[in-house]
């Protein structure tokens, strides 16, 4: 299975009877999956299906789907509210004789939301509201699997991404272990010349020479850090590989990568390997940022 995105974008046209609709779906980053519904009144029937069939499709990800409604030329149902026009009325009346200005025209006042409303959801029966209700949820289930087409052509160049960061950090993960291994022997060369300014005169022995080095080696050792980092570089190869969404996998392998590039920098006692070090976690927070893109 490939990599899957949790970015998209799609949308799907839907028409029956005298309606005819549109819906656009996106998504964006999320911890779980969470979709959220945009419809005009009348149309919440739908909203418990339209949850299952994003369900079936996605694991992960902050999905909107809006649907825009609007009857096709001839079609009936436009109505005026008696309560929302008396309202209205009211009001222009009372700001007129309040400011003193003209009173308000029909047409602006017709021109309200909520004083012309369209009527068609309510002249059909259930049976023309259930026919009505599938239409749109087919058209939905369209665009929820566009829109798993558009996740997966996008996870496909993010985890082209991520191979390449993960590579960068192998290398980079090689590079301070040559590095570090070159520590004790500067170490002891840095140590000798420390004593030989501060005790000139008087001569250390080769055995407690070799006692500070091993001590100060033995803090600066950072085979394990460098060993981890190793593993956790094979393992988020293997995720990416798998691609059976790993994006809580990869963000918490993320925070591991950056907990061993902290602790490699705090040991380093060589600037060469404090700008490996510093290198590694510029590379880590990228792969992080975009782990986070993945389902």
């Amino acid at each position: 299975m490939s990599l899957v995105s949790m970015t998209g974008f799609a949308e799907a046209p839907g028409a029956s009877g005298n309606l005819r609709w549109r819906w656009e779906v996106k998504s964006v980053n999320g911890r779980g999956l969470d979709l959220r519904l945009r419809m005009p009144p009348g149309f919440d029937s739908v909203g418990p299906a339209a949850r299952v069939l994003a369900g079936e499709r996605f694991k992960r990800g902050n999905i909107q789907a809006t649907l825009t409604v609007e009857p096709q030329e001839g079609a009936r149902g436009m109505r005026i509210d008696p309560a929302a026009l008396s309202a209205a009325i009211r009001i222009a009346k009372e700001v007129a004789a309040e400011t003193g200005l003209a009173p308000a025209r029909i047409d602006g006042i017709l021109a309200l939301k909520g004083v012309i409303v369209q009527d068609e959801a309510i002249a059909l029966d259930a049976a023309q509201r259930g026919a009505r209700d599938a239409a749109i949820l087919e058209s939905l289930a369209y665009a929820f699997d566009a829109l798993a087409r558009a996740r997966a052509t996008e996870g496909a160049k993010l985890c082209h991404v991520l191979m390449g960061q993960a590579r960068e950090i192998a290398n980079l993960t090689d590079e301070a272990g040559k590095l570090a291994a070159a520590q004790p022997a500067a170490l002891r060369e840095r140590l000798q010349a420390q004593l030989k300014d501060l005790f000139a005169s008087v001569p250390v022995s080769e055995d407690r020479l070799a006692q500070e080095v091993a001590l100060l080696a033995a803090k600066a050792d950072v085979r394990e850090e460098l060993d981890r980092l190793a593993a956790h570089t094979q393992e988020a190869r293997a995720m990416l590989a798998s691609g059976d969404g790993v994006g809580r996998k990869l963000d918490f392998l993320a925070q591991e990568f950056n907990r061993e590039a902290n602790t490699l920098c705090s040991k380093s006692s060589d600037v060469a390997l404090t700008r490996v070090g510093l290198a590694l976690k510029s590379v880590i927070d990228q792969f992080r940022e975009q782990a986070q893109n993945v389902e």
